[in-house]
């Protein structure tokens, strides 16, 4: 007879999954004698197989005939007086192993245990703990234990891994790729999809778990969430790619930023990336499906507040932090149209990017030979001799290896022959221009001319969504750029992917045994901010306001966009805000009339206390003539933090104002 005991080890057994370095570590310490490692912390967040492994090093300690104390920290005492009675044999038992599970409950009792309890252990005794917290530093730090602590941090399933389960789970194929996504390896949110089947799925992308499961998750994943407050930072970071405490104090007024982001950032399930924090996959797509379902209107509208505050940073970041914020918009969109969610977002895949230096030229022009001949070879050199300024070389940041490198160039007009006799696809594009709209002396264009990943070429990527982002950052910061231009290769494939935000201009130029597509946007007719907004999910946040459809959002954007261009009639001319309402009420000389309306609703600031400083702010960033804001602040006799923050409630005080024009029409 088999006992039940028995019979639940071995299905254990058959259905345990990976872990593989600590099973062996663990299995060849019970050889040993003294064993070493004797102490083993096993820590990650949750849902992330803690448990589950200790209880698969529990059966083999039983196996191996070892006596067993098995704690858990939710039910453990203060007092180390109770914890030495309950865990008496470890002490007294020679080769006893003990396990506690759930030490994040009972942390009180690291010190005590490491320097007092676990020295009087007897012969060969061995313990395990399993928490959610990496063990103290001292634990860690202390010389004397080299080669006696294992300590292993829990990493999520690989995918060969999570398809292993979710196969023997009997889970469709076509279903498969979903609960992946969602689940981003996570052992509890993969147990809990394969429980549930493939009974009762969708025809959506992403996984759609019951309420029952999501309730299910977030206990385990996410445990005690201490307020409301919480809670909506927790929806925050489970939204945005990456949060900062900049970030939430912009999105949660109301709320303690710096102590929001303080228990975030203790949280096991977030990890501190040099962009913020950034939590684990199961944990975020199960926060953001409970509040989808829970609250949907409430998940609109915090997605509204990060684009709201992202389109805001695209203007006013430094120069360096444009494409993240770009990229973070993307991420936002990922449910979006199809251009957006085809970005990638592996981390094992991120790249960084640095500038063309002399030494990268050789491997540079060997991948454009690889991927595309010799003659586009040839292009490329010619660009990095005219422009070197304009390329970009791509290392993955996992090994450090160089693997791509793209090119985007800034061409002001008239065209230069000697660029459109080397250049078919800039000469196609110059063409294009000049039938369609010609830019005007002193304008530009800005063309997207290679992207060259030879491992994963035409394709997305992280090195096309890196690329993507800082041309995107770039136009929203470029003065006079008249056209933006991409180029693809596979032309027909790419059509569809940028239908409704790309314009395909028919040319299809070709270089050496290849044919290109050339794709374009016209910057002088919509702001980079409103056609990015083209990317966003529909919601019911999106409500028009007069022509052409401006939505409170881009409308904030087009006042933002028009207050560098007030001193230039002719730029402030083609700037969105002139194709508002406010503007199609005048009728005499409508450029010189909303000029004279901003710099009026500038000044009725003052009439308010606290837009005083704010009229201020504006006045001598915008109107003055000040070079830079640096140089306001300087007129203004301000640190420059300071006046951030007045021009920071100046743009919102005035965009109100504004708002209220363009949507009652009071003068």
């Amino acid at each position: 007879m088999v006992s039940v005991g028995e019979r639940l080890r071995s299905a254990r057994v058959r259905s345990f999954i990976g872990r593989d370095e600590q099973l062996q570590l663990f299995t060849r310490a019970l050889g040993d004698e003294p064993p070493e490692p004797f102490a083993f912390v096993l820590c990650g967040p949750g849902g992330i197989g803690k448990s589950t492994l200790l209880r698969r090093l529990a059966d083999e300690a039983r196996t191996a005939g070892r006596t067993l104390v098995e704690l858990d920290g939710r039910f453990v005492s203060r007092d180390p007086v109770d914890f030495e009675r309950a865990a008496g044999r470890f002490l007294d038992v020679p080769g006893t192993v003990l396990f506690v599970d759930s030490f994040e409950h009972c942390q009180w009792l690291a010190s005590w245990l490491w320097y007092q309890f676990l020295p009087r252990g007897a012969d060969n005794a061995m313990v395990v703990v399993a928490g959610r917290l990496r063990p103290p530093v001292h634990w860690t730090t202390d010389p004397a234990c080299a080669g006696l602590l294992y300590v292993a941090e829990l990493e999520p399933f690989s995918e060969d891994q999570a398809r292993s389960l979710l196969t023997a789970a009997d889970i469709q194929p076509e279903l498969r790729e979903r609960v992946l996504r969602f689940t981003g390896g996570n052992p509890l949110a993969l147990a809990l999809a394969a429980a549930a089947g493939s009974a009762g799925w969708g025809r959506e992308e992403m996984w759609a778990p019951s309420a029952d499961v999501l309730r299910t998750l977030l206990a385990g994943l996410i445990g005690e969430v201490p307020s409301a407050a919480h809670r909506r930072a927790l929806e925050v970071a489970a939204q945005a790619y990456s949060t900062s405490e900049e970030l939430l104090s912009a999105v949660l007024p109301e709320e303690d930023a710096h102590q929001l982001f303080a228990w975030l950032r203790d949280l096991p399930f977030m990890e501190s990336t040099h962009r913020g924090l950034h939590p684990h996959d199961a944990a975020r797509e199960t926060l953001a499906a409970d509040l989808r379902w829970r609250a949907p209107n409430a998940f609109v509208a915090m997605r509204q507040r990060l684009a709201d505050e992202y389109l805001r940073l695209l203007r006013d970041a430094p120069e360096e932090r444009g494409w993240t914020v770009t990229d973070e918009l993307f991420y936002l969109f990922r449910e979006g149209k199809t251009l957006a969610r085809l970005r990638t977002w592996s981390r094992e895949d991120e790249v960084h990017d640095r500038p063309l230096q002399p030494e990268d030229l050789d491997m540079v022009l060997r991948m454009a030979e690889e991927t595309e001949g010799p003659a586009s070879a040839e292009i490329v050199r010619y660009w990095a001799r005219r422009q070197p300024e304009a390329f970009s070389v791509y290392r993955l940041v996992s090994t450090g290896r160089t693997v791509a490198f793209t090119a985007r160039l800034a061409l002001p007009a008239p065209a230069d022959p000697e660029d459109l006799a080397a250049d078919p696809v800039v000469a196609a594009a110059w063409k294009y221009a000049d039938a369609a709209a010609p830019v005007k002396p002193g304008e530009h264009i800005g063309i997207s001319r290679f992207s060259i990943y030879p491992e994963r070429y035409q394709i997305p990527s992280r090195v096309t969504d890196l690329s993507s982002s800082r041309a995107h950052a770039e136009s929203a910061r470029a003065r006079g750029r008249a056209y933006g231009f991409a180029v693809f290769q596979d032309a027909q494939t790419w059509g569809e992917r940028v239908a409704g935000t790309l314009a395909d201009t028919g040319a299809r130029p070709r270089v050496g045994e290849h044919t290109y597509g050339v794709f374009a946007v016209d910057w002088r007719e919509v702001s980079v901010e409103s056609w990015l907004l083209r990317f966003m999910p529909p919601g019911p946040e999106s409500v028009p306001s007069g022509p052409p459809a401006f939505s409170r959002t881009a409308f904030d954007q087009a006042v933002r966009e028009a207050l560098p261009h007030w001193r230039d009639p002719a730029a402030f001319a083609a700037c969105a805000l002139a194709r508002t309402r406010l503007a199609a009420d005048f009728t005499d000389d409508p450029v010189e009339e909303l000029r004279a309306l901003l710099r009026q609703s500038v000044d009725g600031l003052a009439a308010d206390p606290r837009g005083v400083r704010a009229r201020e702010a504006l006045a001598a960033g915008y109107f003055s003539g000040a070079p830079t804001q640096e140089a306001a602040a300087r007129r203004l006799g301000l640190p420059y933090g300071t006046y951030r923050r007045h021009l920071r409630q100046g743009l919102d005080l005035l965009s109100e104002a504004l708002w209220q024009l363009e949507t009652h029409g009071a003068r």
